[in-house]
């Protein structure tokens, strides 16, 4: 081979190489930051789980559950994760003519992951849950085992873990579900669920704690009922009003 032709085989090698290089650091989607100028375009992101970053700030007036759907829905399209359905990890009451719904029966069958994985692939504490059952141990042996839904892997969809018990303040772990720890809806006449999630005021609402810590328990979704439904409310016990958004897609 002659020397020029030599020359741009090497040159071509290393454009080629360099290519790749590159298409492989940007495998994984963004979550809404703009790739640099001249990037390939990123892949779908496969988070299917986060913790909402922010409430509504109305307390335990979310809306409803639609309210609650738009708020996820809203927070992934920001992160560039709009194209999937998102659900809320909300139960609600019978009511007159309305029956109960299960957070457990929104969300999907799995398996979820959360901001880490669409980031990094499989890092530690990226994988929430395989599926329902595991997520809320409904044999002996998962409920033994536990989920991997933690302070760790419990991120918001910028992929922050939320301020737990020892934490600087605010604490805010407290995170509505207004569930049972089978994340199924209370049968009971007491209010659960901040009057259906439509309530600012009177009322109380199930919480987990996304750091599974405190109340003997450890639960991430039935650790202790909210001393009101105002935004201060939730705050003093240790909460912001945010809840668990599960991709059903």
């Amino acid at each position: 081979m002659t020397r020029p032709k030599a020359y741009i085989a090497v040159v071509c090698f290393l454009m080629l190489t360099s290519c790749l290089l590159l298409t492989g650091q940007n495998q994984f989607n963004t979550q809404g930051v703009a790739p640099p100028p001249g990037s390939p375009q990123p892949l779908p992101s496969r988070m299917t789980f986060f913790v909402t970053s922010v409430g509504l700030g109305k307390g335990g007036d979310l809306g409803g559950l639609a309210g609650a759907d738009a708020h996820c829905q809203t927070l992934a399209k920001i992160v560039g994760d709009g194209a999937r359905t998102w659900h809320a990890y909300l139960s609600t009451q019978a009511r007159p003519g309305q029956p109960a719904v299960n957070a457990r029966d929104r969300i999907g069958t799995g398996p979820w992951f959360n901001w880490s994985f669409a980031q990094k692939g499989e890092p530690q504490n990226a994988v929430i849950s395989a599926d329902l059952a595991e997520l809320h141990g409904d044999t002996l042996v998962q409920a033994q085992r536990g989920s991997n839904l933690f302070k760790q892997s419990a991120r918001t969809e910028y992929g922050q873990v939320i301020h737990g018990a020892g934490d600087l303040p605010p604490v805010q772990h407290d995170i509505l579900t207004g569930s049972q720890p089978d994340g199924r809806a209370f049968t009971d006449t007491a209010d659960h669920t901040c009057n259906n999630w439509a309530s600012s005021g009177a009322g109380s609402a199930q919480a987990g704690h996304s750091d599974r810590i405190g109340n003997n328990n450890h639960s991430w979704n039935s650790s202790h009922a909210t001393s009101g439904c105002s935004q201060a409310a939730l705050e003093s016990t240790g909460g912001a009003g945010l809840f668990y958004c599960f991709a059903i897609n």
